[in-house]
């Protein structure tokens, strides 16, 4: 299998459909540090990466900007002291596709290559 970080985001439409229980379980290991939570009734990928400050944080906020607009694809992001919060979802269809785990898995090595504080 393709490790999902070297995918692209594919085009989205309004009907595509929404990963069942089964997907989820089966792309959660790939993106180890994500959990799934519901917000009203919408499944998301949610994870919190943590920094030394404000400053190595909101850097990683404008990567993570950054990625979302080369790929078409966007997060909730909540950037505080030393910490980021990322949510993943895919709005036209109101849940989970596999591009949510494409890009959770792109904002993984992106931290990575941050040199993340552990």
């Amino acid at each position: 299998m393709a490790e999902l970080r070297n995918e692209r985001c594919e085009a989205c439409r309004p009907d595509a459909p929404r990963l069942d229980d089964a997907a989820i379980a089966a792309l959660l290991p790939q993106v180890p540090e994500w959990q799934v939570i519901e917000i009203d009734g919408i499944k998301r990928l949610k994870r919190v990466f943590t920094f030394r400050n404000f400053a190595e944080a909101l850097a990683f906020t404008c990567k993570v900007g950054e990625l979302a607009e080369a790929e078409g694809h966007h997060p909730a992001l909540l950037t505080e002291w030393g910490r980021v919060e990322v949510s993943w979802w895919t709005h036209k269809i109101k849940g989970l596709h596999r591009n949510d785990f494409v890009m959770a898995a792109k904002t993984d090595a992106l931290y990575e290559g941050a040199g993340a504080p552990g």
